[in-house]
């Protein structure tokens, strides 16, 4: 046991270094292009689907929540709220980077994502026009201003990352890597356990790494509105507990707290699960075609 316990503070005291340069290359990036990001977003109209995947794989702190917003302003389509939804990256990329991981996988992993949300934003879009389900634009309060960036920062800075704050990149850096690290001390502790008394290859022979199932339950884990299902998926998946297809599936479904702002913001109970429903349909089934197909 203190030899488990050593291995996990070794591992993830090493990442320290790596998840704070990460973190703040990240905040950097915000605070440099967020606004810009934003705004190239609402004036993309029905191809927004398009620029949403591609700036939705950069990782950009609360983007999604400000995608959320735009959609219950009716700023942007449901299609490129979809999108941007199945490219956000979460906190997949820093853990990734931070583990040394093959540069070729996380583009690849980047890739699909884009690829995935691109189609499926572009396809939801257009059966949504054909539907006659046009979707009203400029939603007003009584005062006739738009909802579309309300409790942005309010729900950045309760559920996942102070993106609201003004108080420099260092420190919210810092708070990241920090949160992300305890997050990894606690899983990386139980995956250390599992190897030590149950043996990696039965870990490997688990629900998780066969095709339909592990995508299935990947997609539940990916639903859970905070940073840590993607800290989890991405883990599970570098220890070898997770099949690759089974990864993307929780990667594609996790939106950070992408839903979380989309049910404070938009108030019609019915389309909030209609949205969360059809992203878990899509992010399952392009795990369950990934595995099928042996993408890895």
């Amino acid at each position: 046991m203190v030899e488990v316990i050593w291995d996990t503070i070794w591992d993830c005291g090493k990442l320290i270094p790596f998840l704070f340069l990460t973190y703040l290359a990240m905040e950097w990036l915000e605070h440099k292009a967020g606004q810009k990001t934003q705004a190239f977003i609402e004036r993309s109209g029905r191809f927004g689907p398009v620029p949403g995947a591609l700036l939705g794989a950069i990782p950009q702190c609360g983007f999604s929540a400000a995608a959320s917003n735009l959609y219950a302003g009716r700023v942007i389509t449901i299609g490129t709220l979809l999108s941007i939804y199945l490219s956000t990256s979460d906190e997949m990329l820093p853990v990734l980077i931070s583990e040394s991981a093959d540069p070729m996988l996380i583009l690849r992993i980047l890739a699909l994502k884009v690829a995935i949300g691109m189609t499926a934003g572009l396809l939801v879009d257009f059966l949504y026009r054909i539907g006659g389900q046009g979707q009203e634009k400029g939603r007003r309060d009584a005062h006739g201003h738009g909802h579309e960036h309300a409790h942005i920062h309010e729900m950045c800075e309760r559920d996942h990352c102070h993106c609201g704050e003004k108080k420099g990149i260092w420190r919210s850096a810092l708070r990241h890597t920090l949160q992300i690290a305890a997050f990894l001390l606690v899983i990386t502790f139980a995956l250390n356990l599992a190897i030590h008394f149950v043996g990696e290859e039965a870990l490997a022979g688990l629900i998780l790494n066969r095709p339909v199932a592990g995508s299935l339950l990947a997609g539940v884990v990916g639903l859970i509105p905070n940073c840590a299902s993607s800290v989890v998926i991405t883990q599970l998946y570098l220890q070898g507990a997770m099949s690759f297809g089974a990864m993307m599936s929780g990667l594609l479904v996790g939106a950070g707290v992408g839903l979380l702002v989309l049910l404070r913001s938009n108030t019609d109970r019915k389309e909030d699960l209609k949205i969360a429903g059809i992203l878990y349909g899509i992010g399952v089934l392009s795990g369950i075609v990934i595995d099928l197909c042996g993408v890895i």
